[in-house]
């Protein structure tokens, strides 16, 4: 907990000092201001980067694990949906709302036993509300915390200040891995969990979203500016908690996207 608030005074200073202006180049809402691009060069070298690694290792993995039966992806997805619910809870307390915390705890519980360990996701079918993820990015941005600069992580891809310190807290903070029971001892989930959780998150929207991706990729004029903005746009919509229409990105700053519409 220390961490964390260490961490969140640090943001503070951050966001403070390199909050970006508008500079006409993508509206995010009414409320918000254009997210500065500070690290451009920086930036599209990293984005050549994760464009190489992708085609030489990410899109080929993704590729096969298109090929497995369907029934294997679909509890796959269930169980990184299920494990990020750790990451969710805390959340939902953070940002005060108590009832949201409370369901997805149960979902957690009745998913991680009478689930099978989130393989089958029980609670879905005894009709617990849609699943909305919330991280500690998320959570920083409802507290008024700025975006700071967009900044392109290697291998991770598109982030901000902002959210990369909340991708920070949760590899390192402690907070997520809170006394979770694991074969009825209190013992915390290693962060090997969290990033196991993180590849096959990966992996899946990567497989989802093989010909979005290419699409968006041909039609666009520059790539990298493209996958920017949809980015902060999605971003900026979870951090209102608005629906997302025809754009539908979750980079799982944790980063999952889950589906781009290229309409």
């Amino acid at each position: 907990m220390i961490k964390f608030l260490k961490l969140i005074l640090i943001i503070l200073f951050l966001s403070t000092n390199v909050m970006a202006g508008s500079d006409g180049e993508l509206e995010l809402s009414k409320k918000s201001k254009a997210v500065e691009d500070c690290f451009e060069p920086l930036n599209r070298a990293t984005f050549s980067l994760n464009q190489g690694l992708d085609k030489a290792i990410f899109k080929p993995i993704a590729k096969s694990y298109r090929s497995l039966p369907p029934s294997i992806k679909k509890g796959t997805g269930n169980v990184v949906e299920n494990l990020s619910n750790l990451i969710t809870i805390p959340n939902n307390l953070l940002q005060g709302d108590v009832k949201l915390a409370v369901i997805n705890t149960g979902r957690l519980v009745i998913n991680s036993t009478v689930g099978l360990l989130g393989i089958i996701d029980v609670a879905d079918d005894l009709g617990f509300p849609k699943y909305e993820k919330e991280d500690y990015g998320q959570t920083l941005g409802k507290w008024g915390v700025g975006p700071g600069c967009y900044i392109v992580l290697p291998v991770l891809g598109p982030s901000t200040i902002r959210d990369t310190a909340g991708s920070f807290v949760n590899v390192f903070g402690g907070d997520p891995w809170y006394n979770a029971s694991v074969n009825g001892n209190n013992e915390f989930l290693s962060e090997n969990v969290f990033l196991a959780s993180k590849v096959l998150g990966g992996v899946e929207f990567r497989a989802n979203n093989i010909e979005s991706l290419e699409n968006l990729e041909k039609n666009s004029m520059d790539f990298y500016a493209s996958l920017k903005s949809l980015y902060l746009q999605d971003r900026q919509l979870k951090i209102e908690n608005i629906k997302r229409g025809n754009i539908q990105i979750i980079y799982n700053d944790e980063g999952d996207w889950e589906e781009i519409d290229t309409k």
